[in-house]
Order: C-alpha cells, then sequence, then structure tokens
C-alpha cells in the first residue's frame, strides 16, 4: 500500500501544479474558466464556484482545465456563445502561449522550490573535504598530501566541504593552487596543479575533468536494513560502519557498493566496526538485473543496505533558492538529453519507463523516508514539464508549436487541421504509454506495486 499512496500522493500533486499554472495565468488574463479537473473518467468531487466546475476524477493520470472559447474538439468543446472578453480563442496569441506554457513552466518551478525548501528546512548534502583513497602518482601523491587529510582552504579561499573543493578545482583550469590542509592537528601548506582526466557521466558520454588524483574520506556507515535481504540474514545493524571487503579497505560508500555490486551470488567478507568493535560477517550478495547508462541489461550484486544520513549544510533563503534552481536546471539538462538519445536512438526504448515504474520507484524513495520522497517528486516534476514541452499534438508543446506556426502565418491553421493532428498525437501517445507500461511489466516485479 505504501507503493500505491506513494504513488497517488506524487502525482497528484504534480497534476494540481500543473493544471493551477494554466488555471492562474488564464485568470490572470481574464479568460473565463468553465472546470478545473485532476484526473479523469467518472467525477469523484465536485463544487461549483462563481464561474468554475471544480472536479475531481478517478483516473489519476492527468487533469484538465476548461477554458471558455477554446476550441477543442477531443474535449467537446462546443460552438455556444461566450463573452468575447473572456474567450481564450480571442485573446492575444502572446496571452495564449502564456497560458498554455505555465502548466510546464509551474512544474518546473514546483521542482525548484522543493530543492530550495529542503536546502532551507534540512540543508544540502555534502561530503567533508577530507581526503580519502590517494591515486598513486597522482596530482595529490605529488603534492604529498595523504588519506585523512582535511582540506582547509585553496588560494585562501576556505573550503568547508568536498563540493567547495571540487568547484575552486575546475575554476583552477590546470593552474597551481596553493592547497592548505590540517593533519594531526597541524595547519600546513602545498602547491598542487591539477591533471586533465576524462570521466564518464550517467549515459556513459566522456567530458573532461581537473582532477587532484584523491576521493572523499566519507566511511560507509549504514543507515537503513532492507528485511529479508543478505545483510539482515547476517546481523548487519544500522550504524555499522563497513571498513574493508574481502581484506580490502574501503574509505567511502561508492568503494563499498562498487565492491558488492562485483560480487553477486558469490561470497564475501566484510570488515565491520561496530561499538568500538571490530567483526568479520560473511554474505553473498543477491543477484539483480539492472539496466546500464546506454540500456544494456547487466547483473550487479546488493545485500539491502542503504547509507546512513550524510552530513547537511543548511542555506539562507537566498543561497537555497539559488542552488534550488541550479539543481533544477541540472536536472532539466539531464533529462532533455536523455530524451534526445531515445529520439536518435542512442539510448534503447527499453529504457522507457511509464507509470508502474514511477509507482514502484516512489514506494522505494518514501520507505527512505520524506527526504527521498521530496526529491523523486522534484525529479519527476521536471520530467512531466520536459514531456509536456515536446512538440506533440494534444500535448502542451503541441499547442505551443500551433501558436508558432499562427505567428509566422500570420493566421491559425484552420481547425480541420488540427482536430486530425490531434487525434494523430492522442493515438500515438496510447501508444507510448501501452509500450511504457509493457517495459514496466517486463523488467518490474509487479506484486511489488501492491506492498
Amino acid at each position: 500500500m505504501t507503493t500505491v499512496l506513494s504513488f497517488v500522493v506524487v502525482i497528484g500533486i504534480l497534476i494540481l501544479v500543473h493544471e493551477l499554472g494554466h488555471f492562474l495565468v488564464a485568470r490572470w488574463m481574464g479568460v473565463g474558466v468553465e472546470r478545473f479537473s485532476i484526473g479523469f473518467g467518472p467525477v469523484l468531487l465536485r463544487w461549483r464556484g462563481k464561474e468554475t466546475e471544480y472536479c475531481l476524477s478517478a483516473i489519476p493520470m492527468g487533469g484538465y482545465v476548461k477554458m471558455m472559447g477554446e476550441e477543442s474538439p477531443l474535449e467537446g468543446g462546443g460552438t455556444a456563445t461566450v463573452d468575447p472578453a473572456k474567450s481564450f480563442s480571442l485573446k492575444p496569441l502572446a496571452a495564449r502561449f502564456l497560458i498554455v506554457f505555465a502548466g510546464p513552466g509551474m512544474n518546473f518551478v514546483l521542482a525548484a522550490a522543493i530543492f530550495a525548501v529542503v536546502f532551507m528546512i534540512v540543508g544540502r548534502p555534502v561530503l567533508p573535504s577530507t581526503l580519502g583513497r590517494i591515486k598513486a602518482d597522482g596530482p595529490a601523491a605529488q603534492a604529498g598530501l595523504r588519506t585523512g587529510d582535511r582540506v582547509t582552504a585553496v588560494d585562501g579561499v576556505p573550503v568547508t566541504n568536498w563540493d567547495d573543493l571540487l568547484g575552486a578545482i575546475q575554476a583552477s583550469g590546470g593552474e597551481t593552487r596553493q592547497i592548505a590542509f590540517s593533519r594531526d592537528g597541524r595547519e600546513q601548506r602545498v602547491a598542487l596543479t591539477p591533471a586533465r582526466t576524462k570521466v564518464r557521466d550517467v549515459f556513459g558520454d566522456e567530458r573532461e575533468v581537473w582532477d587532484i588524483g584523491a576521493g572523499p574520506f566519507a566511511p560507509a556507515r549504514i543507515g537503513e536494513i532492507q528485511p529479508g535481504y543478505p545483510a539482515a540474514k547476517v546481523g548487519l545493524r544500522g550504524g555499522d560502519v563497513v571498513v574493508a571487503v574481502d581484506g580490502n579497505a574501503v574509505l567511502s560508500w561508492d568503494e563499498m557498493a562498487e565492491a558488492i555490486h562485483k560480487r553477486a551470488g558469490k561470497p564475501m567478507e566484510l570488515t565491520i566496526e561496530r561499538a568500538g568493535r571490530s567483526l568479520t560477517v560473511s554474505v553473498v550478495p543477491q543477484a539483480f538485473k539492472e539496466r546500464g547508462p546506454s540500456g544494456q541489461e547487466i547483473e550487479i550484486g546488493r545485500i539491502g543496505i542503504g547509507p546512513a544520513a550524510v552530513s547537511y549544510l543548511r542555506l539562507n533563503p537566498i543561497q537555497a533558492v539559488w542552488h534550488g534552481s541550479a539543481r533544477t536546471w541540472d536536472i532539466t539538462v539531464l533529462t532533455a538529453r536523455g530524451l534526445w538519445k531515445l529520439v536518435t536512438r542512442q539510448l534503447p526504448a527499453s529504457t522507457i519507463g511509464g507509470p508502474i515504474q514511477i509507482a514502484v520507484v516512489a514506494g522505494e524513495q518514501a520507505k527512505q523516508g520524506l527526504l527521498s520522497l521530496a526529491f523523486f517528486t522534484a525529479v519527476i516534476s521536471v520530467n512531466l514539464a520536459l514531456l509536456n514541452l515536446l512538440p506533440v499534438p494534444i500535448l502542451d508543446g503541441g499547442h505551443l508549436f500551433f501558436f508558432v506556426i499562427e505567428g509566422i502565418l500570420g493566421r491559425p491553421l484552420s481547425l480541420r487541421k488540427r482536430e486530425v493532428a490531434q487525434q494523430v498525437g492522442l493515438f500515438l501517445l496510447v501508444l507510448l504509454m501501452v509500450f511504457a507500461v509493457y517495459n514496466d511489466l517486463t523488467r518490474i516485479d509487479f506484486l511489488r506495486f501492491f506492498r
């Protein structure tokens, strides 16, 4: 039930905000609104305001705002006489464009607002500026830095976390920087010259960065233990810190996770620290199928653990809005790249997910806490905004595309042409939804949807 309830809450919020964008801007532009509906199908609740009928319908897979004077053959738009001052179709092109764009626009705003509020109340997750594993012959090693050194400043500018350190190094352009660090309680300084290197992003594409040859030191402290998984069966507990895997020291959660992922179905030993004592446990990671960056199916091992809460840096309102907007922009760019790779077939169509996958992931995030569910809602809000902006008839992007054509031609396309285009768009949208659900059913344990 957690999965179902999480899905309804997340989707309900996204639809409400989206349709509220259309509604508020329509009213601002003087357009009359006949109906404001959340959901489709049979109406569960309805109430009538002075001018607008508000509805809550049974199928929570969308919604709509029915405006006066709106030509919408797919929604039964009639030819009844309306007040010309409140007619959508008689408003200037710019006003109509803003009304339609306001839906996706509000989803972008929602994502930025969620991030900003979380950054103000809880804080932005950060890692300490303490050096973890040092690469042999890398810039940090050559400068004499060691594991456990805590960087405090770069060229005299204070550094409080790993993001600050990375930002200063990337801004260096490869030039030598003076690094202040603390070791055994003593402040020291060294000159460090970053090296140009290539890394791969989530899509497997390479990009160049400046590297210091060291990662962050973030102990692999266990937070959540999932019942029924290998970790629970061998007695691991929340608060345990994994310090080694098969005798090899791990200095971060990522190092530990990578080692576990490679040992699917094979026994391995974890050395943990618990209440000042060192223990060794043997565990066999459970094999799971997952899709890699390029869409290929790979097998990884999991033992059913989640990380303990990292440190959070609380921001003031101005900083929170800035970082929230920046995070939203990063997710927008990443999502747009993913859509483009799907269109150009650089990613296989099997990576497309539908409502079942959203529901399953929403349920998993809800079990990890409100913070995880909030971040997930923000990410899905950006996805919804971009999908609605695609130039597909019946979507907001299709209407905006018609407006662009109207601006170029100086007149709108004929009603018949728009009607045919919307029917084609609806057909394509239904096909896409069926295909997405098919993908969900082929890769997801369907029973998890009801847990």
